[in-house]
């Protein structure tokens, strides 16, 4: 009876976010109600709700989670600095005039960003207000424009230092030391968020490699798809002097985490501060523009962790419902070992890609099979950064992909949601091409983790 429940409290929840209910009081309020109704029925230990201020407070405590606020904040004072319009104005004189050129400079210019910001939404809409307009004057293909607008925006989700990678960290932290309780291990190894920055570098890097290559063989093949645009050529110096800033900043983040030098808590507050020393240096600091920039970090800051409060009582009557152990009972007797559980777990997070974002698949899947995967022996670091890939996915896929709804709102009138929708397909499928790789090599993943030490 116990695990029936959990299985509904878990259809429930998913029902109750298609029906547009915020996330957070979704997930606690259904949790709440399910674990109300198993006490009167005698079929929940009313003792589990004692622990719940203690996920709490340690849910407020976590030196980890202090990094969240600090990348959000460093993201949008970069947004608002306007450096992107200076670093696609260049890369679009170095790029323009090849065919294919303009999606190369977006490209190139949206991983800039993803390791600066790492906030899709902004990324999005940025480069559907500086470049859709320039590629479609071009002759793009609306589908190949909006697609490689839309794919680039996403490149924040797995590219470091991403708020995403922060939260399943954290997550993924949590679910290797409950799989190591599983199997008697006392002296607990742990996984850390800067492991999974180290361990997502080469797929990213990969991954832009894949999307350029897409562009560059779409121009080739049909050169009316992506024609050379009219545009006034950078100078070499011009371009690196507006590469430079941001391309310091990043060095700053991710050199000091992969040096060991700081933890990514410390390097996203020296993000922050880096963040606002360019802003100031382009004269874009005022008071209503601090204001406004501390209003929107309080609100998404204060979105995330009411979100991970919800998910921590979710979690918790989940598993005192006796879900954990129905999703391990159900691994074991579906056969074909560790690989074909792992496989069911991707598909699943794939399929609900389409209707729910990575938030929510992160909050209530990952705790749910985390633990019961990593006991099965996979690696930490690589289990968390596929499913990071596959969450990235989400983004893109019809019809509630978040990307999509970012361009369908800055695009012309001329641009259909149709094509739209039809443009990210290409990148969905190159994103699965990545996990693909990742899956038969997984040093892919693990190879700069294993040369740092980590």
């Amino acid at each position: 009876m116990e695990g029936q429940l959990a299985l509904t409290m878990f259809i429930v929840v998913c029902g109750v976010l298609l029906l547009g209910f915020p996330v957070a009081l979704t997930l606690g309020g259904t949790a709440l109600g399910f674990a109300a109704l198993g006490i009167l029925i005698g079929h929940f230990d009313s003792d589990y709700l004692t622990a719940l201020t203690g996920r709490i407070f340690g849910t407020m405590s976590n030196e980890t989670l202090v990094a969240v606020p600090l990348f959000i904040l460093m993201g949008v004072v970069l947004e608002r600095a306007k450096i992107a319009e200076d670093l696609l104005a260049n890369m679009a004189g170095l790029f323009g005039e090849r065919p294919g050129g303009l999606g190369v400079a977006v490209i190139i210019v949206g991983a800039l960003l993803a390791a600066s910001t790492g906030i899709v939404g902004a990324t999005v809409v940025t480069m559907g207000v500086l470049a859709l307009p320039s590629m479609l004057r071009a002759g793009y293909q609306p589908q190949l424009a909006t697609g490689t607008i839309c794919a680039t925006g996403t490149l924040g989700q797995i590219i470091p230092p991403s708020i995403a990678l922060v939260l399943l960290g954290d997550i993924m932290s949590s679910a290797y030391q409950q799989a190591q309780l599983r199997m008697n291990i006392i002296n607990t190894d742990t996984v850390s968020v800067g492991d999974l920055f180290v361990g997502a570098m080469v797929p990213g890097v990969v991954l832009v490699m894949l999307y350029l290559a897409y562009v560059l063989f779409r121009a080739a093949l049909q050169p009316d798809s992506a024609p050379p645009a009219i545009v006034e050529k950078t100078h070499a110096r011009a371009a690196v002097l507006a590469v430079l800033p941001p391309l310091g900043l990043i060095v700053l983040v991710l050199g000091s985490i992969l040096a060991g030098a700081a933890t990514p808590t410390e390097a996203a507050g020296v993000g922050a501060t880096g963040a606002l020393f360019l802003a100031w240096a382009r004269g874009a600091l005022s008071f209503n523009v601090m204001r406004d920039i501390s209003r929107s970090t309080l609100y998404t800051t204060s979105m995330v962790f009411l979100i991970l409060i919800g998910a921590a009582v979710f979690s918790l009557v989940f598993r005192g419902f006796g879900g954990d152990s129905l999703i391990e009972s159900f691994f074991e007797d579906l056969g074909g070992g560790p690989h074909m559980a792992l496989l069911i777990v991707m598909l699943v997070m794939f399929l609900l890609g389409f209707i729910l974002d990575f938030i929510e698949i992160t909050f209530v899947v990952v705790p749910v099979v985390g633990p019961v995967l990593l006991s099965m022996g996979f690696d930490p670091i690589w289990l968390g950064v596929m499913i990071a890939v596959n969450l990235q996915t989400s983004f893109l896929t019809p019809p509630f992909g978040f990307a999509l709804f970012y361009l369908r709102g800055v695009a012309p009138d001329s641009v259909s949601t149709r094509a739209i929708y039809s443009g990210v397909l290409p990148f969905v499928v190159i994103q699965l091409l990545l996990l693909v790789l990742m899956w038969w090599w997984p040093n892919l993943v693990l190879w700069l983790p294993g040369l740092l030490g980590r």
